[in-house]
């Protein structure tokens, strides 16, 4: 099966064509994804038709994959009847109750589940309702962040973790069971290299999670807000992005290793579901 490659002329991301993800795909054809994904971080595959078995499929490509984290299947919608592997994105609310996780706010910056030890390597997201306008979903390549660096923020990094926060979501809710943090030097989760090296290609990228409640452990409060402020500054600026708009049957595919993302908010009158699975990832080094 032959694929065309499109890039996007940005930073990060290329579409692919020609291949119908539903349908068997060939060691070959596989291959070439595999590196297209690994040049472009971010993968789009537009018009696809899936089943949730078919995404699983698609997924378990890549590698095992983690189930719904708690707060998705804490929730007493749509998620409970759900596949364990997947996690509805929604905001839309039947009998009462949410069908999925993450509304319709902001979603700031951010890189998945990286308050755990073994953050996911991928996250795959499939389109099936999307309001008329809002909720594009943005990247930002962190090889590029980490290559373009001041040489004095390198050095104040070099070495150096960063916890990553457990306590809220990527749109600033506290995750079930969590208490809110008043001192980010005592704020739960993980703590990870703020420079690593990628298992796979062996380029070093900025690695940063999120902003909120972060902190780097062995620096002045003052301090760590300072380098972290700075360091955010840069990653984002608009030479680094890629914004997507998406369409009904889109599916991305991006690196949780190298890149980081965000959603811009939408109307809340309006229905957004989309499926996701993420593919289990290493301790980040």
């Amino acid at each position: 099966m032959a694929i065309e490659i499109l890039p996007s002329g940005r930073a990060l991301g290329a579409e692919i064509r020609g291949i119908n993800l539903a349908a068997p795909i060939g060691d070959d054809t596989f291959d070439a994804i595999r590196e297209a994904w690994s040049d472009h971080l971010v993968l789009l595959f537009r018009g696809q038709s899936l089943s949730d078995d078919d995404l699983i499929r698609f997924s378990q490509r890549f590698g095992a994959l983690d189930i719904a984290p708690a707060s998705a299947t804490d929730m007493a919608g749509a998620q409970e009847k759900s596949r364990p592997e997947i996690w509805i994105i929604s905001n839309v609310v039947e009998n009462g109750k949410p069908i999925g996780a993450l509304g319709d706010k902001e979603a700031e910056w951010h890189t998945d589940m990286s308050y755990v030890d073994e953050p996911p390597m991928a996250s795959v997201l499939h389109s099936l309702e999307i309001p008329k306008a809002g909720g594009d979903t943005s990247f930002a390549n962190m090889y590029k962040a980490l290559e373009t660096l001041p040489a004095d923020l390198r050095r104040a990094i070099e070495g150096r973790v960063c916890n990553h926060d457990a306590s809220t979501t990527s749109v600033g809710e506290l995750r079930a069971g969590a208490g809110a943090v008043t001192d980010v030097r005592l704020a739960p989760g993980a703590k990870h290299p703020m420079i690593r090296t990628h298992p796979v290609t062996g380029g070093k990228a900025l690695y940063l999670g999120r902003r909120l409640n972060a902190y780097i452990p062995g620096l002045e409060l003052e301090e760590s807000e300072r380098l972290l402020d700075a360091l955010w500054a840069h990653c984002t600026k608009p030479e680094f992005v890629w914004t997507h708009q998406w369409r009904v049957g889109d599916l991305l595919i991006w690196d949780n290793r190298a890149a980081i993302h965000r959603r811009d908010s939408f109307s809340g009158a309006e229905r957004r579901v989309m499926h996701r699975t993420q593919i289990k990832g290493d301790r980040p080094r």
